[in-house]
């Protein structure tokens, strides 16, 4: 176990009796006792969160009322007859007679604003939270009700590490819940976790960091090493905030940080994105079906009144205003490099602008879970028109130049690119379309990017996408650079903003390597015929999506409705097929470029190889 400071944060107990004043031990303030539980133990002058009994969380989070404990499991107490400085079974009578429970992890049944599920949540007070193997048995016996039950899970750390006095067994319980989490994984349901301070050791290496989402709690540290054994190893002393909830999320290891009172608000909407099992989801599923056949009737009796014009020598009344353009001769003319000037306006909607117009209970995720999180790439889970979808964008940063350069101009680093193939995977997990909003000139040149493997994370990201079982539909919203762009475009259905642009160069590019002259760009535009007309042409999207007068940058609520329709009206259309279908079509797709690849194979894989 690793060794960690068991003293309170404040000197508040953790008992109804709550003194009259409270000393916060991060900035010193004086704290009114009453004010203080009020305020969920985090301190109104600094932020400081105190530690919660795992009780006080279940009150804070869950429904009043709803909690409802699982069965126990009889613990074992002493399997190596461990003696230290006082015998093991006197450490656990301590504990037990101190806390009011049998092990250092409460589990229950409850809901979050009406929503089912399973929360296990630990408690440090109880021999530092450490993992042994009552704890590993009641952390594996929440996941498997979670699985018969097919509802959430979340479970709330608090840690030192592993318990020594149990040796061995207590390591094996990492495998022990890690598994439990990996049958979760294969049953599509979701998992949560909540880093509270501190996590550390054996469950910081195990179910902690092994969910779908993780979130942690401000200045929550959370590391596999304490920081006191890391400074006696190296010899030297660690930064300020190291391994701290903050440091975390900048280095791609946690999705978010969130402050204690907006804790039950952030996990309901996660939940509320889960479709739910049973005859919900077969409705959801027949409401969709009927929406597209809506939909495909509307294209009929398009295309009926079209061939009746024709038929009477009138000229066909085109697509009704605001819908997708699928025809070429629809689409103004336009000159290329006037359509990239578009594509590239500084007032050009972002991802995150489309997304504050078009989607309810967003909740944007962050990191690669292995060292960054790149800025260029925004993703997260939402509702868009209602139906849950995973969300994931190139974000430029819009017109201010810092923005601008904080997100890296929109050229993703490998980072980028892994984190958006995690977001791609939970929603394959879960069941949900991924819709992919393209504005990139390229993927990130630097050579960072190229010692993270910036070639290896997008050629990953392609064959994931090949294989990804749910609906994919991606919109290049503005420029679509090279690998960079392809790397989120693999799709079921790619369209394409109407001053959109895509190509495999700039048109810069394209003119220093082959007309050696920067006067050629406009040229090097026209030849590689990468406005939305020609991409039409050449079979490249399936259709273009319109733009206010003047183009998007002009009217951004305009431009989401616009939007909005367009990927409504491809998700109808999709949300219905089997995966074999979504796979076999989409493969076919892709391989129709060029010169057609012979002899398809006429089955495809289902599932998702992780």
């Amino acid at each position: 176990m690793v060794e960690i400071d068991d003293r309170p944060t404040t000197r508040a107990p953790d008992t109804p009796g709550t003194p009259d004043w409270v000393r916060c031990e991060g900035c010193a303030a004086l704290v009114y006792g009453k004010r203080f539980t009020r305020l969920l133990r985090v301190c109104p002058d600094c932020g400081r969160h105190d530690r919660l009994t795992a009780h006080q969380r279940l009150e804070h989070l869950l429904d009043p009322g709803s909690a409802v404990p699982l069965e126990e499991v009889e613990p074992l107490d002493d399997p190596l007859a461990f003696t230290d400085t006082r015998p093991y079974p006197e450490r656990l009578e301590q504990a037990r007679a101190a806390t009011g429970l049998r092990e250092a992890v409460v589990c229950v049944r409850g809901s979050i604003e009406g929503k089912p599920l399973v929360v296990a949540a630990m408690d440090f007070r109880f021999l530092g939270g450490s993992l042994g193997c009552g704890v590993g048995a009641l952390i594996a016996g929440a996941a498997r009700t979670s699985l018969r039950e097919r509802v959430p899970l979340l479970i709330v750390t608090a840690s030192g590490g592993a318990r020594m006095q149990e040796g061995v067994l207590s390591l094996m319980q990492m495998a022990k819940t890690a598994q439990a989490l990996a049958e979760l994984d294969e049953a599509g349901i979701l998992t949560v976790s909540l880093i509270t301070d501190p996590t550390y050791g054996g469950v910081a290496a195990s179910f902690a960091t092994l969910t779908d989402v993780i979130l942690a709690e401000p200045g929550a540290r959370l590391g596999f090493a304490g920081p006191r054994v890391i400074e006696q190893t190296i010899g030297e002393k660690l930064p300020e905030g190291f391994q701290t909830a903050e440091f975390l999320l900048a280095h791609g290891m946690v999705d978010d940080v969130v402050a204690r009172p907006a804790l039950r608000g952030v996990l309901a909407r996660l939940l509320s994105l889960r479709p739910a099992p049973g005859p919900d989801a077969d409705g959801r599923a027949a409401a969709d079906a009927q929406a597209a056949a809506d939909a495909q009737a509307a294209a009929d009796a398009q295309a009926a009144a079209d061939a009746q014009a024709a038929a009477d020598g009138r000229a066909p009344a085109g697509p009704r205003p605001g819908s997708l353009l699928r025809r070429a001769e629809d689409l103004p003319d336009r000159d290329s490099w006037e359509a990239v000037r578009l594509a590239r306006h500084a007032d050009r909607p972002t991802s995150l602008d489309y997304i504050g117009h078009l989607v309810d209970d967003f909740h944007e995720l962050h990191g690669d879970r292995l060292h960054e999180d790149c800025p260029a790439v925004v993703g997260g889970p939402g509702r868009l028109g209602g139906r849950p979808v995973m969300l994931i964008g190139h974000h430029k940063g819009g017109a201010d130049l810092s923005e601008r350069r904080r997100r890296l101009f929109g050229m993703p680093t490998p980072g980028g690119y892994r984190k958006a193939a995690r977001l791609m995977r939970l929603a394959a997990k879960l069941g949900m379309p991924v819709v992919t909003l393209v504005d990139t000139p390229g993927a990130n040149p630097g050579p960072d990017a190229e010692r993270g493997g910036q070639a290896l994370a997008i050629a990953e990201n392609l064959r994931l996408m090949s294989q990804l079982p749910v609906p994919i539909v991606t919109v290049v919203v503005g420029e679509g650079g090279s690998g960079g762009a392809l790397a989120l475009a693999v799709a079921d259905r790619v369209l394409v903003s109407a001053n959109g642009v895509y190509s495999v160069i700039s048109p810069e590019g394209c003119a220093a390597i082959l007309w050696k002259d920067p006067k050629a760009v406009p040229a090097a535009a026209s030849a590689l015929r990468m406005h939305a007309g020609e991409l039409l042409r050449l079979g490249i999207v399936d259709g273009v999506v319109p733009e206010p007068p003047g183009g998007a940058h002009s009217d951004h609520a305009e431009a989401a409705l616009l939007l909005g329709d367009a990927l409504s009206e491809a998700l109808d259309e999709l949300v219905p097929w089997e995966p074999g279908r979504l796979l076999r079509e989409r493969r076919e797709r892709f391989h129709r470029f060029g010169v057609e690849t012979p002899d398809l194979p006429e089955e495809t894989p289902e599932e998702v190889h992780r």
